[in-house]
């Protein structure tokens, strides 16, 4: 089992930068891809970024490349999204999740991962 617990979420607006963290509970967490993921009210869960277990290789949705960046501290357990350049239509309950796939790909498909944080809120005012 692993649990995730985001953090980092708030208010800012347009134009300005978040930094969200996901703290990871146990050992595997180096082995597994990780992923962020977003809802807004109404809509679906969409893909933002993954990183490979070794944080080698990233992957991100066109609407965040340029302006988000996602990293891994496997030594501390952590994942990291960093947000600049945020816009009102980034605002949504931000999700980071692991995939159960020992050294195994990234994934952009919400289904493919095994285990989910509660969530954070990022709210962008114009």
């Amino acid at each position: 089992q692993m649990q995730l617990v985001e953090s980092g979420g708030g208010l800012v607006q347009a134009g300005g930068s978040l930094r969200l963290s996901c703290a990871a509970s146990g050992r595997t967490f180096s082995s597994y891809p990780m992923g962020w993921f977003r809802q807004a009210p109404g809509k679906e869960r969409e893909f933002v970024a993954a990183i490979s277990w070794s944080g080698g290789s990233t992957y991100y949705a066109d609407n965040v490349k340029g302006r988000f960046t996602i990293s891994r501290v496997n030594a501390e357990n952590t994942v990291y999204l960093q947000m600049n350049s945020l816009k009102p239509e980034d605002t949504a309950v931000y999700y980071c999740a692991a995939r159960a796939s020992y050294r195994g790909s990234y994934s952009f498909i919400p289904a493919s991962y095994n285990y989910w944080g509660q969530g954070t809120q990022v709210t962008v005012s114009s």
